[in-house]
């Protein structure tokens, strides 16, 4: 099932039975990128896949992360769902996932996040000045083969043609005007101060070829979190759940059969 909700801000595409989870994709993927993983959850859970403002076709919103997961958080309200939903995040959604549970206390059950964390180093920031200046100046179509290398590492790049023009298409389908804003978003994020206080469960998966969120990242979120878990995926990059769904579907089943 499909449906606009939020005022037509936010798309989800609603399948299975059981507790529902709410995917939130990266900034350089798109809905699809839970294509192979969503089938696998959705054989005992309610999965709900969301198009984040400002892709597939949605209006974008401006304002930084806070407005675009207040977004996010009247769109499970108005969902009705039986129970407070589980979060599972990918790098920018990830970080909306974090600001949605801090901003919303008891709107999620729990966190599951795939490349994440509390900051970004310095090279970090520049890495996002860099490619939203680049846009800005020359548009995506600059920034691709970048945004392709913070997504899979080389060697699977050159393995995977098909799937990297398929992901090369969807970064390039992204708003300018949303991945300028996320990127200023996140060269500037700060959350070290505030999640502390948050005491929902999480578990932060990692793969070891992640660039745009490397590890060390996550493992410093997971210091910070009273009820979070650190896991490290070999091999995998930022979008694990493209290059090993039946992996990442088995660690989230376990994380799910804990909370």
């Amino acid at each position: 099932m499909e449906r606009l909700v939020a005022s037509g801000r936010v798309r989800v595409r609603i399948s299975g039975e059981g507790r529902p989870l709410v995917l939130f994709h990266s900034l350089l993927a798109d809905a699809t990128s839970w294509d192979a993983l969503a089938p696998l959850l959705a054989q005992d859970h309610q999965v709900i896949v969301c198009d984040l403002p400002g892709f597939a076709g949605l209006a974008p919103i401006g304002g930084g992360l806070a407005p675009v997961a207040a977004a996010l958080g009247a769109a499970i309200a108005e969902l009705g769902l039986t129970a407070p939903p589980v979060a599972v995040g990918n790098g920018y959604g990830s970080f909306l996932a974090l600001r949605l549970a801090l901003d919303q206390p008891g709107r999620l059950a729990a966190l599951a996040l795939l490349g994440c964390g509390a900051r970004f180093s310095d090279p970090g920031r520049a890495a996002f000045r860099g490619m939203r200046e680049a846009a800005a100046a020359r548009g995506l179509e600059a920034v691709a083969e970048t945004a392709m290398a913070r997504l899979f590492g080389a060697a699977f790049r050159t393995a995977n043609p098909a799937l990297m023009d398929a992901r090369r298409a969807a970064f390039l389908a992204t708003d300018p005007a949303t991945f300028a804003a996320a990127c200023a978003a996140l060269e500037s994020l700060d959350l070290e101060a505030d999640v502390p206080r948050l005491a929902l469960p999480a578990l932060l998966l990692a793969g070891t070829e992640d660039q745009a969120t490397p590890p060390a990242m996550a493992q410093a979120l997971a210091g910070l979190m009273p009820q979070a878990r650190f896991i490290l995926l070999d091999g995998l990059a930022h979008v694990p759940q493209l290059q090993a769904p039946a992996r990442v579907a088995a660690e989230l089943r376990g994380f799910l059969a804990g909370v």
